[in-house]
């Protein structure tokens, strides 16, 4: 038995994905700026690192072999969920570690920004 995955992309909305993508990001940062706010950058700094887990946790998979078993379809199929789970593993690492990345970036783009904090 084989389970054809061909097109799978085309069902699933990439907007739902928990997941920012570099370019998205990419974009959010070049949109920050003087009218910006602190909460905006917080948000952003916290976007980022959970992008930056997430390229670890792949870089990390690399290095464990995978199996051969001849189907393919099967391993397309793997692949794909196994990109959802380390995007939700690293939006949650983010989460729970306090973000002390984040907090880093965030220090120092409020003053590259000249953002202040809204107490």
């Amino acid at each position: 038995m084989s389970i054809v995955v061909n097109g799978l992309n085309s069902y699933v909305d990439p907007s739902m994905t928990s997941a920012v993508s570099g370019t998205k990001l990419s974009g959010k940062l070049d949109n920050m700026g003087d009218g910006s706010s602190a909460e905006e950058l917080k948000e952003v700094c916290r976007e980022f690192e959970s992008y930056f887990m997430e390229q670890v946790y792949k870089e990390m998979f690399k290095t464990i072999g995978s199996e051969e078993n001849g189907d393919s379809s099967l391993a397309s199929l793997v692949d794909y969920f196994k990109d959802g789970v380390i995007q939700s593993v690293a939006a949650q690492t983010t989460e729970q570690s306090g973000g002390p990345l984040a907090q880093q970036l965030y220090e120092q783009m409020k003053r590259n920004y000249g953002i202040t904090d809204e107490s």
